[in-house]
């Protein structure tokens, strides 16, 4: 009788997370604090549990512009040198008492700039926080620089992120609605990155379809997906039998699953977004059967009310999965990471298989 993992084991697992946003993931407490020191006086509540109550509310109301709401507060508190040094060691604690042992955390720093910060000021205290944060050496924390889709400075956030890329910037992504602003109108960005041997990511097929993932991937070269659950709409069932096995993939979907393209895929977010129905529903499950290079990650955790082990609980509750689905998935996270090739094998082999190892062992022989 093999054993279903639970969430406070599932906590104990060395995780990887690739898709976190720093200004969805702070806590509620700092928000109270940053607030009253920076005289920041829109926060609807300065009680930290009914704020925290709020943002959850806010973000699940089906809303887009209450859950845009939500991150006015974060980014409004985080525009000192100060603010943001706290929040991303904060970031990394936390992360590591869920377990995780890598993460790629993103935030756009044009949004950091009000307070009179420059662009450049506003990555090194993001990059400081991290340095403190993971002094313990529980969690290795690289940074993705991302670029507003609706803004036009995604060249110069790119060069951002190749001049800092040996301090700790691992690499670009875009963010921002995707209807009307196509990736492919910030293809000097790419290019420039292409031409720089550097690593980016593209939010692609979440609130969009294949258009867009099919933009992100042969027009503007993207390494990951961000999201990318729409690739669903690109796969048919045959009907009758199972599904995994009658499906047929469509060119892109057959493209992305043989370049072994990573989605970055972010379960309860895209509920909230309404680009799944639910866990149960949600196209990872039929994708990890057809074998995509999928990993599961928070994209807000503060919004979401989540963590990487809860929605690793999620999955394992909808789908049944076990030890070697969440290893699989681990392992699929840190193998698609932006950091080099040996860096990702020692963590692989003498972090993470080693992990699941002592917890497989551990719960079998209780």
């Amino acid at each position: 009788m093999s054993h279903t993992p639970t969430l406070d084991e599932i906590r104990r697992a060395p995780k990887v997370l690739l898709h976190d946003h720093l200004d969805g993931g702070l806590r509620t407490e700092t928000i109270v604090d940053l607030a009253r020191e920076s005289g920041y006086d829109r926060l609807p509540t300065t009680d930290p549990g009914s704020l925290r109550e709020w943002f959850h509310e806010a973000a699940d109301s089906g809303s887009l512009e209450r859950y845009l709401e939500t991150f006015a507060h974060t980014v409004g508190v985080m525009q000192t040198r100060e603010a943001l040094v706290r929040v991303a060691a904060e970031c990394a604690q936390d992360l590591a008492d869920d377990g995780v042992v890598y993460a790629e955390v993103r935030y756009a720093p044009e949004q950091h700039t009000g307070g009179g910060l420059s662009l450049e000021e506003v990555v090194e205290a993001v990059l400081e926080g991290f340095r403190l944060g993971s002094q313990d050496g529980r969690i290795r924390v690289g940074t993705l620089l991302t670029a507003m889709r609706h803004q036009a400075r995604s060249r110069e956030i790119a060069e951002l992120a190749v001049r800092y890329r040996d301090v700790g910037v691992v690499g670009f992504d875009i963010a921002g609605a995707e209807a009307g602003y196509p990736p492919t109108r910030h293809l000097d960005a790419f290019e420039y990155l292409q031409r720089e041997n550097a690593h980016f990511t593209i939010h692609a097929g979440e609130g969009f379809g294949l258009p867009s993932i099919w933009q992100a991937i042969q027009w503007c070269g993207a390494d990951r997906l961000g999201h990318g659950v729409r690739i669903i709409d690109d796969i048919t069932a045959a009907g009758g039998g199972d599904v995994a096995e009658t499906a047929k993939l469509g060119r892109l979907a057959a493209y992305v699953r043989d370049k072994r393209i990573p989605l970055e895929m972010c379960p309860t977010s895209n509920l909230q977004t309404g680009a799944a129905a639910s866990i149960a529903e949600h196209p990872i499950g039929l994708l990890r059967r057809l074998h995509f290079r999928v990993t599961v990650n928070t994209d807000n955790r503060l919004m979401s009310d989540t963590t990487l082990s809860r929605e690793f609980a999620k999955l394992v509750e909808a789908f049944g999965y076990g030890w070697d689905d969440l290893q699989w998935f681990t392992v699929n996270a840190m193998k698609s990471a932006f950091i080099p090739f040996d860096d990702r094998l020692a963590l692989i082999n003498g972090v993470i298989k080693p992990g699941f190892a002592r917890l497989k062992w551990a719960v079998e022989t209780k």
